[in-house]
């Protein structure tokens, strides 16, 4: 398995979301040796794109794998040009809980927080 490297595609999690990720990880079974957390970007969603987060077993062969502490991010190549800089948190507030993102390449978005455009 030949990952790429690519350290430019920065991807902050804070300490809320690793806490969350790390919790989805074990209840799945997945070795953070191996495993991770997949972030991708995704057509779709009100405003063009949509975020996509998955926790899976291993990156695949093109994927940019970024080592995160505890586990790995693994991002594929299309939607590592969007996500350069973009900021995933876990936040718990009265109207729920869930992961939100800070994408500073967004252009615009609407009220779901879970979709963008670029």
């Amino acid at each position: 398995m030949s990952t790429m490297q690519q350290p430019d595609t920065l991807v902050t999690i804070t300490d809320a979301a690793v806490t969350e990720v790390q919790k989805f990880m074990q209840a799945e079974g997945v070795a953070p040796e191996v495993g991770g957390l997949r972030v991708s970007v995704m057509p779709g969603g009100c405003s063009g794109f949509k975020y996509g987060l998955v926790i899976e077993d291993k990156a695949a062969d093109d994927d940019v794998v970024l080592e995160h502490g505890s586990f790995k991010v693994f991002v594929d190549p299309f939607s590592a040009q969007y996500l350069s800089g973009t900021t995933i948190d876990y936040v718990t507030s009265m109207q729920g809980s869930g992961f939100t993102f800070k994408n500073p390449n967004s252009t615009g978005g609407c009220g779901c927080g879970s979709s963008f455009s670029a």
